[in-house]
């Protein structure tokens, strides 16, 4: 009779449990390196916003606009930037990563991360606009002075067009459209975009260096170039020093916004303090330079200490420019 009795169930077999593949980006799933991803991204918002943008620019204003024309030159400026930049860079972001916020770095930083770059920003702009003094000193052919002066000149009317104001509630408004929204957007492609997408194959520095250089020659200002190369170097190890793109954000709008008061006080050409650098000797800017560089040495030290323990912290502290 045991060969009756009930006997146990078989045990069931082990089913083999299947790896979840992970979630990537479209980037990640084509296999784009992210240096050519993001040149190709420079290359559409170029198109974009500097050809068409600069096209349709061209028909509703020309190439001189008058002062009747300077609320609408504006209102297409802001508008411009925020169509034609920044939701493309939204769009391409969320092509590089799924965590936007995260590969951004839109956490908030030690407020003195955002303050202490005012001071680098002023006095960087001190030095660099001595920088320009002794530029235009550079002997050219006549024929090219000719030709750059001209160019020059319609550079520098634009520029005051549309970053001059005569109240108050103008200044305000020039603050938004010429500070505010240039440096949202163009941080978050340059800073954001462009710098993270170069880390990740690059390092730190270098990225840093590269996109400070792309972002001179983005500008097409052949005069400013040196300049914007500078500034866009400053602005990349100030997002990458503090783990945060809003350090950058932050300093790009005390520089917009610095030359916007600076055209509503008729002190544009000034150094801070001192006068016209026209009017100074080769010794007396020689010492200023040293002066606002020394300032800028300081300022930048002391961010680099307040910054340090974040820095290190996040672990993306490879190159950190020192």
């Amino acid at each position: 009779m045991d060969q009756y009795r009930e006997q146990p169930p078989s045990p069931e077999p082990p089913y083999e449990q299947v790896p979840v593949p992970p979630l990537l980006s479209f980037m990640d799933r084509h296999g784009i390196a992210p240096i050519a991803f993001s040149l190709v991204v420079l290359v559409v918002v170029f198109v974009t916003y500097q050809i068409i943008g600069g096209v349709v620019t061209y028909f509703l204003f020309g190439v001189n606009p008058t002062i009747s024309q300077v609320g609408g030159l504006r209102l297409v400026t802001g508008l411009g930037q925020i169509i034609l930049i920044f939701l493309p860079t939204l769009f391409f972001i969320r092509l590089a990563t799924l965590s936007p916020a995260e590969f951004l770095h839109l956490r908030l930083p030690d407020i003195r991360a955002l303050l202490v770059p005012l001071v680098g920003i002023v006095s960087l702009q001190q030095m660099l606009q001595i920088y320009m003094v002794f530029q235009e000193k550079i002997p050219l052919p006549p024929e090219v002075e000719d030709l750059t002066r001209q160019l020059r000149e319609m550079i520098d009317q634009l520029t005051k067009l549309l970053a001059g104001s005569s109240s108050v509630p103008e200044l305000i408004w020039v603050i938004i459209i010429i500070a505010l929204i240039p440096a949202v957007v163009e941080e978050f492609l340059f800073r954001g975009l462009v710098q993270r997408s170069f880390e990740r194959q690059m390092g730190a520095t270098w990225s840093v260096i590269l996109t400070g250089i792309i972002f001179g020659a983005y500008h097409l200002n052949p005069f400013s170039f040196v300049p914007l190369v500078v500034l866009g170097m400053y602005l990349g190890f100030l997002a990458m020093r503090a783990n945060s793109l809003w350090a950058s954000v932050a300093a790009h709008f005390y520089n917009n916004t610095y030359a916007c008061v600076t055209l509503y006080m008729k002190v544009d050409d000034n150094i801070v303090g001192t006068g016209n650098p026209e009017d100074m000797s080769a010794g007396t800017l020689l010492a200023l330079f040293w002066f606002f560089g020394i300032i800028f040495i300081i300022s930048t030290l002391y961010f680099m200490k307040i910054t340090a323990r974040r820095s290190d912290a996040s672990g993306d502290n490879s190159g950190t420019i020192v």
